[in-house]
């Protein structure tokens, strides 16, 4: 089977929709998606992308997504923060998130950066096994903390 690995086109973002959708569904939160293709189109294809996606294909097919951008760290400096690393279900196994995650290392370390930074959730014991045996450091002692647009409006309301 071959697979390859590019950058994202805006023709793209129909097929990466797609596989954040599915995400959602294996990570129990099917409703929680609120971004369209015109998001994705519009944020990461302007003058200043927002985001930076790589795409692997199968037989001309998009099987997987790494989804990343730059963020900065007060401790370390310059950080890719990779947003989501996502795989078809149906093709997982097949060595295309050691590819993707390849290529995002790669990209991270041609930026210069000094951390590529991620989150997984604690009950996905296959992506955490998968994360560790690459040599990365799954920080079990850190939550992570959002304040979601009514939780933003809900503080704000407060000042």
């Amino acid at each position: 089977m071959k697979i390859s690995i590019r950058k994202a086109k805006k023709e793209d973002m129909a097929a990466v929709l797609k596989l954040i959708k599915e995400l959602a569904v294996f990570e129990k939160e099917p409703d929680a998606v609120e971004i369209s293709v015109a998001d994705l189109q519009r944020d990461g294809f302007k003058e200043q992308p927002e985001f930076e996606c790589f795409v692997a294909e199968v037989a001309e097919k998009i099987q997987g997504i790494a989804l990343v951008y730059k963020r900065y760290s007060t401790w370390k400096g310059s950080v890719l923060h990779l947003e989501d690393l996502i795989v078809s279900q149906n093709m997982r196994g097949h060595n295309i998130g050691t590819l993707l995650l390849n290529e995002v290392v790669r990209y991270g370390n041609q930026l210069g950066v000094k951390r590529i930074s991620w989150e997984v959730l604690d009950w996905n014991e296959p992506a955490i096994a998968f994360y560790e045996k690459k040599g990365a450091n799954v920080m079990r002692d850190w939550d992570v903390v959002h304040l979601n647009e009514k939780g933003i409006k809900a503080y704000l309301s407060k000042l």
